[in-house]
């Protein structure tokens, strides 16, 4: 049986710390955008609040999101041990480059500045746990390096700035 509450608490933060995977769903209006996240990419905060490092990509529906105040949903599920669903329902807000945060949160990751696209903090306004019993049990082999390698790579090569000034902004879809 589901319950939902209002934190974190100190067995869901050492749940997340666990995942090797986790979904973000958001919307602002439009079409809900669902994306799978690896790499090490989250940090929890405090009981309600949690730092997302996003690695420039093919689109930013995140950072477009968040704009313009979209709800987001975060959820991890275990693939190993006990069955187990977490939700957390949030708003976002995005950590400006030029902030001092920006710079503290990047180095909770060991990531290096230049190769982040976004920081994002994400507010957590309420918490739903489940069962998740029909979850497969699957077995983690070991991240893709090819996203981040490949950012290494355009900022070495001093191309990474450009690429990221023209996907800032995904396109307005409300046009199609």
């Amino acid at each position: 049986m589901g319950k939902q509450y209002k934190q974190l608490t100190p067995q869901d933060i050492a749940f997340i710390q666990a995942q090797k995977l986790f979904y973000l769903a958001s919307s602002s209006g439009g079409e809900v955008n669902l994306s799978p996240k690896g790499y090490d990419s989250i940090r929890v905060l405090d009981a309600q609040t949690l730092v997302f490092l996003n690695y420039p990509g093919s689109g930013n529906r995140t950072h477009r999101d968040t704009v313009q105040n979209g709800e987001f949903t975060l959820v991890f599920n275990a693939f190993e041990g006990a069955p187990k669903i977490l939700r957390l329902f949030c708003k976002s807000s995005i950590i400006e480059r030029e902030s001092e945060r920006f710079h503290e949160n990047v180095a909770l990751f060991g990531a290096k500045a230049e190769v982040v696209r976004d920081l994002f903090e994400f507010r957590i306004y309420a918490v739903e746990s489940s069962c998740g019993m029909s979850v497969p049990y699957m077995q983690f082999q070991g991240e893709r390096d090819e996203l981040r390698d490949w950012a290494y790579d355009m900022d070495a090569k001093g191309k990474l700035e450009e690429y990221k000034a023209k996907r800032f902004n995904p396109p307005d879809l409300s046009k199609i």
